[in-house]
């Protein structure tokens, strides 16, 4: 029986089928060389076996099989916390907790990432709707998130998106990603190629979750394909606040200093071209650097569009500049949201203006004309999102809320950047 548990370095981890795309990529990065953290693959097979072991298969075939959806919902949801409450069986806890002690002793934090057979694909990225858990010290703690990770697979927001792509969650399965947590002073993501040819490196400081879940204004650089700096602009922070529902709400922008020198800069850049070849295609990729230098963490498939040429009226009107999405041109009238609570007023056909472009938005992208957002940027999860939709997006868009007025007719840019609108 092949191993359900393989390091990173083994040549079988580099295969996609038993380890997911995502561990697949990583593991052709880190056999060519390029700096990727150490660790370990869990086949995609243990989650089959676990599944099994838990008598859970007939209610996860009865999820898109049923067309009575509260049986369906029901069928889910015995399936997720069969999942997160079963006994791991000894034949797949055994190599699992091997490969933590190997990670994470003395004291040593770590990681688990999601890594499912149909993530990470061409047409299908799944950006942002799993789950990656951080910083994990003890081995109750990384049970949980192994748990956590294959119970993800039938999370609401994964099932809704599985509907969208013609996939069933029963025909697939969760594979895992296990190394060591890098203590990341700055992070971000990366595109290997724009709409313009060039590439583009977004950076902020501390973890890049920051960056992935649209919470920060990410500093923004552009590369041409010799790997020379070209424009830049830098970040911003927000302060984070209550908004009047009790949840959380952004405040107005501070300004910050360079996330990265030029160095480091040209050695993304560098990278990015590396890990474009070995894919055999454009990538998007995420990225850590801590006192060692820089990590790559994740590079998947790439999809940008083709510039929009727009009507000269356009020109005559206000705009604002942003991190473009990469894909897409949109009008529609604008629907001015202050937080997430709000979202069920966006209509369908309107473009939406908001301020954190987090996963809530994921949900509404196949009905919008377009997103403008304060935060976020070109590399977070939403913006892959809407690149894999063709949904025009621009991110960053400094005190858009404020200055876009709700009810007039917007024109989202999501090549350029570029958000206009008729007072």
């Amino acid at each position: 029986m092949p191993r359900l548990v393989v390091p990173l370095s083994a040549p079988e981890a580099a295969d996609p089928s038993r380890f997911g795309a995502k561990a697949g990529n990583l593991a052709a990065l880190a056999h060519a060389g390029l700096p990727v953290p150490a660790g370990f693959c869990v086949a995609a097979q243990a989650y089959r076996i676990q599944l099994a072991a838990l008598g859970l298969e007939e209610s996860a075939r009865g999820v898109f099989s049923s067309e009575d959806r509260p049986r369906a919902r029901r069928c889910a949801l015995e399936v997720k916390l069969g999942l997160m409450q079963g006994a791991i069986v000894p034949e797949v806890r055994e190599p699992l907790l091997s490969s933590w002690l190997s990670i994470a002793g003395e004291g040593r934090p770590g990681v688990v990432r999601s890594s499912a057979l149909v993530e990470d694909r061409a047409g299908s990225s799944f950006a942002g709707q799993f789950q990656s858990y951080l910083g994990l010290e003890s081995e109750e703690d990384f049970l949980t998130a192994v748990r956590a990770c294959w119970a993800a697979l039938w999370s609401t927001r994964a099932l809704r998106y599985m509907a969208t792509h013609g996939l069933d969650s029963a025909d697939t399965a969760m594979a895992l990603l296990i190394q060591p947590l890098v203590p990341a002073r700055v992070a971000g993501g990366g595109l290997s190629r724009t709409a313009e040819g060039e590439m583009l490196i977004n950076a902020a400081a501390g973890p890049g979750s920051l960056v992935a879940q649209g919470e920060v204004v990410p500093d923004c650089y552009v590369l041409d394909r010799t790997g020379k700096l070209g424009e830049s602009a830098l970040g911003r922070k927000y302060h984070a606040a209550g908004c009047v529902h009790g949840r959380r709400a952004f405040s107005r922008a501070l300004f910050g200093a360079p996330c990265l020198d030029a160095e480091q800069i040209a050695d993304l850049g560098l990278l990015m071209r590396k890990a474009e070849e070995i894919v055999g295609a454009p990538v998007e990729i995420e990225w850590a650097l801590d006192d060692t230098g820089i990590k790559l963490l994740q590079a998947r498939p790439l999809r940008v569009g083709p510039a929009h040429v727009p009507d000269d009226v356009w020109s005559q009107h206000p705009r604002l500049n942003g991190h473009p999405s990469g894909v897409g041109w949109g009008e529609g009238r604008a629907r001015v949201v202050n937080c997430e609570c709000e979202l069920e007023s966006v209509a369908p056909g309107e473009v939406l203006i908001t301020t954190v472009a987090g996963p809530a938005l994921s949900e509404i992208l196949p009905h919008v004309a377009g997103v403008v957002a304060e935060l976020g940027g070109s590399t977070s999860h939403l913006a892959s999102l809407a690149r894999e939709r063709g949904v025009p997006m621009v991110l960053g868009v400094l005190d858009a809320t404020q200055r876009i007025p709700n009810g007039s007719r917007v024109a989202v840019d999501g090549v350029a950047g570029i958000v206009r609108w008729v007072p």
